[in-house]
């Protein structure tokens, strides 16, 4: 079993934030390793992840995710969809408690972690959804829909697109640049930007792919 030292792994991710330009609170940082220590728990009986190890887990679950919330500066409600185990949606709604947050996932014990992390996290700008997103109906479309290494683009995007608002976009996290998903996009959908991440102690690859309605 790997060693949970939440000094060591505090000072990660907080060095790693900075590094980021993130302006986060202690009570912020001291919620996401309370959310990753959730993570492990639940991971030990639901393999949530592949990633045991805390540290990297800081690294390729924390960070990767925190490495995307300048991507949402003005976004006030947002959709992840394939949330799994909260990636980037818990991390969002935590350091954007301003921002309402809603993921929906098809598994059951996935959507049963996320909303015992909503519950135990306190994370009151959080809605869990439980099942496909091509069926999901909102009182409210979202201004963003992002995902995780979800699925290829085009599914991503015909299955979610009736979600979005008007002028709202699509925040796909992928690792290398999907050149050839972005050829297959479904028409009506433009590419606006695709913009390469570092992510602080991560040797990989690190993409957003930005997608919007064709205006012309």
């Amino acid at each position: 079993m790997q060693v949970f030292n939440r000094l060591v792994l505090t000072t990660t991710l907080a060095q790693g934030a900075a590094s980021l330009k993130l302006n986060l609170s202690a009570c912020q940082i001291d919620l996401l390793i309370d959310y990753l220590a959730l993570l492990i728990k639940w991971n030990a009986v639901y393999n949530l992840t592949a990633v045991r190890d805390p540290a990297q887990m800081v690294t390729q679950h924390l960070l990767d995710s925190l490495a995307v919330v300048v991507a949402f500066d003005r976004v006030r409600n947002i959709l992840d969809v394939g949330a799994g185990g909260g990636l980037p949606g818990i991390v969002l709604a935590i350091v954007r408690p301003d921002m309402q947050v809603s993921m929906i996932d098809t598994v059951h014990k996935k959507t049963a972690f996320l909303t015992q992390a909503k519950a135990e996290l306190g994370l009151i700008n959080v809605t869990v959804h439980t099942g496909r997103v091509e069926q999901l109906q909102v009182a409210h479309k979202f201004e963003a829909i992002t995902s995780r290494a979800f699925a290829e683009l085009a599914d991503f995007i015909s299955w979610s697109g009736h979600l979005l608002a008007p002028g709202g976009r699509f925040v796909a996290m992928k690792g290398v640049n999907p050149q050839q998903e972005l050829l297959r996009l479904p028409a009506g959908w433009v590419v606006q930007e695709v913009r390469a991440l570092t992510v602080p102690g991560l040797q990989a690859q690190r993409h957003l792919i930005f997608i919007e309605r064709n205006q012309n």
